[in-house]
């Protein structure tokens, strides 16, 4: 996109519910970049050496920051992506408890790790931060996704440098005068507006030890290709296609209502949200039929729009690529003619390889609903995919499903639930979802475990 009037390109704000262009932001200059990389060594040389006490209290006050302008930010994420106002609120609570739990457990997360070695001495390894740090953020969940980095690495004592999503440049822009309001050293926390090219130049540059990038495939191919160059540390998390597996149920509606709330949440833009459902031949039946029902009942004329008409279309044309081929859409999949980014809610079934929707992530609305007929089958088919984020695995004997769930080639498993979620559990994926983990113990991420070792004694 491009600034109008001047022809530089831009990041820009179009309002997924009109189609319309809001506002636009230029690409920072060759000067800015290099004056944020200095800014940010230099804050780093000043936040390194804070105890973890203080640099917790700072992030605390952060926190507190950000819960006041949950409104407002809300606000600024359902102009930027369509993201329902509860839903947009409900995104900054969470945020707020990821900010409390790390400046609570950051300092017994950090403590120095006693060693006993062989022979007289001493040895310890101590958590030591490492430098400044490259986030590159997406615009599903606009801020979720920019805290989960930022904040225990500025606990640790990195600071952080952020590109975010060039649909979303009112949240980055927010999300850095929280952090300066804080009153953070300036340079703890910066957000770039950097071309691809200038990103990799970011990761390039001597000072910056780390990048973590959430976001597609191909970008994170692309970001770990760089680091790797430069022998930097990379963290991805990428695109999910995560089975919800119905064994048996005492109560399909129930389990078939769950299925489509956790569907729907973010109108389906989360790389955890349960892609494909997967369930057994003697209630697959009586499922659809319940998720039909919720379809059906949506009321299209109010459900939210997806982040973007070019979001909407790419859905929508994956669905039809499955319909052409055999697969049949028992509800919804209707993309607005008015140019906004609605796209109805969809029940898809009969869905085969030859696919596009069968190997693709399908980024929205849109319940993927496969029969099985035993537990080897639900194994064979969850484990079908070149992704390995998260999966669900529900059955009134939990044995049978923690038995299942075992088997399954994911970086996180639920059992009875559609997921648990919070700021002490850790979140990845493996295979293509990405690497490395955030949350919870993901604090060591972008650490240097020092070891220092001691002898007491004369000097030799």
């Amino acid at each position: 996109m491009t600034l109008p009037g001047t022809g530089r390109p831009a990041y820009q704000v179009v309002d997924p519910a009109t189609g319309e262009p809001v506002r636009s932001f230029p690409y920072a200059t060759e000067t800015e970049v290099a004056d944020i990389l200095d800014a940010s060594q230099a804050a780093y040389l000043d936040w390194r050496e804070r105890t973890v006490a203080e640099r917790a209290d700072l992030v605390r006050r952060a926190g507190a920051a950000l819960l006041r302008r949950s409104r407002e930010l809300a606000a600024t994420m359902r102009l930027e992506m369509g993201k329902p106002l509860p839903e947009g609120i409900d995104e900054i609570e969470y945020c707020a408890s990821i900010f409390d739990h790390y400046a609570d457990q950051g300092p017994a997360l950090l403590t120095d790790e006693e060693l006993t070695p062989r022979g007289d001495g001493r040895a310890v390894v101590r958590s030591r931060p490492i430098g400044p740090l490259l986030g590159i953020m997406p615009w599903n969940y606009p801020c979720y996704q920019v805290v989960r980095f930022a904040v225990p690495n500025l606990v640790l004592g990195n600071t952080v440098i952020v590109k975010h999503a060039e649909s979303v440049p009112l949240t980055a822009k927010a999300l850095e005068e929280v952090f300066l309001d804080a009153s953070l050293p300036h340079g703890a926390y910066l957000d770039v507006f950097a071309t691809h090219e200038q990103v990799e130049a970011v990761i390039a540059d001597p000072r910056v030890q780390g990048v973590s990038l959430t976001g597609s495939e191909r970008a994170g191919s692309v970001v770990a290709a760089a680091a790797g160059r430069h022998l930097k540390k990379c963290v991805l998390e990428l695109g999910g296609s995560d089975p919800f597996i119905v064994l048996d149920s005492p109560d399909v509606t129930a389990v078939a209502t769950l299925a489509w709330q956790t569907r729907m949440h973010n109108n389906g833009q989360a790389c955890t949200s349960n892609k494909r459902m997967l369930v057994m031949a003697d209630i697959y039946d009586e499922f659809v039929t319940a998720l039909v029902t919720e379809a059906e009942a949506v009321d299209t004329a109010v459900h939210p729009p997806l982040a973007s008409r070019a979001a909407a279309e790419h859905l929508a044309a994956q669905v039809e690529d499955a319909v052409a081929k055999g697969a049949r859409l028992l509800a919804g999949g209707v993309l607005a003619s008015d140019g906004s980014a609605r796209y109805s809610p969809a029940v898809l079934v009969d869905v085969t390889e030859d696919m596009r929707a069968w190997h693709e992530e399908l980024f929205g609305p849109v319940a993927v609903v496969h029969r099985v007929t035993h537990d080897e089958h639900a194994v064979r088919l969850a484990n079908s995919t070149p992704y390995g984020l998260g999966c669900a695995v529900f059955s009134a004997d939990p044995e049978r499903a923690r038995r299942v769930a075992e088997r399954l080639e994911t970086g996180m498993a639920n059992i009875n639930t559609a997921s648990m979620d919070g700021p002490e559990l850790p979140f990845g994926g493996v295979r293509r979802s990405g690497f490395g983990r955030e949350l919870g113990p993901g604090i060591s991420e972008f650490i240097n475990k020092r070891l220092v070792c001691t002898v007491v004694g004369p000097h030799v």
